[in-house]
């Protein structure tokens, strides 16, 4: 299809809003959303009123006289996003699918708000704070790697663990599902990995319907879950004595989790809640793939990604982006030496010479055990990289 500036264009329903830099544009067919410069949001504006695309684009040209203006190929840009209905006559397949999320509705706004309202992101600054200064008081209860052993048996450790982590994950993301159900909004729940963890992510793209401060507390709704449950338990560690060694070790055991798991968040490499926050805050929401094609000038494997584009105004953030993602290489590093390898390395040496053990020894069986559940983890690490480079397969 030929496209001149006296083609007739008739674009998809659309609805824009203001962010802090830009425009959102939502497709209210399907729920998708794209991040535009004013000039763009003007010439939308202008095809809507009918306005001919010769005259359009004169008037652009004037108005923008820094901007290189190309009207046509702005257009090919909508057909190319699926925003385009019609040209001359025409209609234009879109092959997109609906892309909303309508999951939990049920969940009333009502009770979600009685957590999460205004006061909910003073709270968790407050949570931080607080744990920060209890943790540099009583060093005693900073987590140690042997926290993740309650038990002689590993099998029985490694389970504990796992059923306590798939509890963690649960409200964490149940904070996320409640957050933005208090603006009476949908949330999706779906399986990913970074790294070689397997992860729960809430899909929180119906949050582009809120403005920009109201995101944040999205964003920040499974951290501050995580920042309650740890201070609760710190404050009763410090305040009630517990003799009994199982109860003191799942707290323990709690603690290590959520310490991981919030330094795990400030791993700017990866995009984390906390990545969406500075995002948001900043306004930059390419930030991840406009910082590796800035490091790309320098690191010869990184490969520049023509899709995206760095705004006017975004290039000390997309520098910046570039040290706070080497600072959270240092912090996985140090979780792998402080925690991960030592870890890894006592299981294996009170487990694996198990294996050598005769089949009626426990022991043998709490070994084999470990192995089948490294298989089980390494085979779900595989399957959710698989179908996330097949869902990255399909949408090109």
């Amino acid at each position: 299809m030929e496209l001149d500036l006296k083609s007739k264009v008739i674009l998809q329903s659309l609805k824009v809003r203001k962010d802090k830099k830009h425009y959102i544009v939502e497709k209210n067919e399907t729920g998708e959303f794209f991040e535009m410069p004013e000039i763009c949001i003007e010439a939308i504006e202008s095809i809507n009123n009918n306005e001919s695309l010769a005259i359009i684009e004169k008037k652009l040209t004037d108005k923008y006289k820094e901007e290189e203006v190309d009207l046509l190929d702005f257009l090919q840009q909508l057909i190319d996003l699926g925003l385009v209905k019609e040209v001359d006559g025409k209609e234009i397949i879109a092959h997109t699918k609906d892309q909303s999320t309508k999951g939990f509705t049920s969940i009333s706004p009502t009770f979600a708000a009685l957590l999460f309202n205004r006061l909910t992101i003073p709270l968790f600054i407050i949570f931080i704070i607080a744990n920060v200064g209890i943790f540099s008081f009583y060093t005693d209860f900073l987590p140690a790697y042997t926290d993740l052993f309650i038990f002689d048996s590993m099998v029985l450790n490694i389970l504990t663990y796992m059923l306590l982590s798939l509890i963690l994950i649960i409200l964490h993301e149940f904070g996320h599902i409640l957050a933005i159900r208090s603006f009476d909004l949908p949330a999706n729940v779906q399986i990913g990995n970074r790294l070689f963890l397997v992860v729960a992510e809430t899909d929180l793209t119906a949050a582009w319907k809120l403005p920009s401060k109201q995101r944040n507390r999205l964003f920040l709704g499974g951290m501050f879950i995580d920042q309650l449950i740890l201070i609760t338990i710190l404050i009763v560690k410090m305040t009630v004595s517990i003799d009994h060694y199982l109860i003191n070790g799942i707290l323990s055991l709690v603690v290590l989790d959520i310490f991981i798991k919030t330094i795990y968040q400030c791993c700017f490499y990866m995009k984390t809640d906390l990545y969406y926050l500075v995002e948001n805050i900043t306004g930059c929401y390419n930030l991840m793939e406009n910082g590796k094609n800035y490091m790309a000038n320098w690191v010869p494997f990184l490969h520049k990604d023509d899709t995206t584009t760095t705004f006017e105004g975004e290039e000390k953030v997309v520098k910046l982006y570039g040290v706070f993602s080497f600072v959270g290489v240092l912090l996985t590093m140090s979780l792998f030496v402080v925690y991960f390898i030592p870890q890894m390395v006592y299981l294996m040496t009170n487990t694996l010479p198990h294996l050598m053990n005769p089949l009626g020894n426990p022991f043998f069986w709490d070994a084999l055990v470990i192995v089948a559940q490294f298989i089980l983890m390494i085979s779900l690490l595989i399957y959710s990289i698989r179908k996330k480079r097949k869902s990255a397969l399909t949408e090109d």
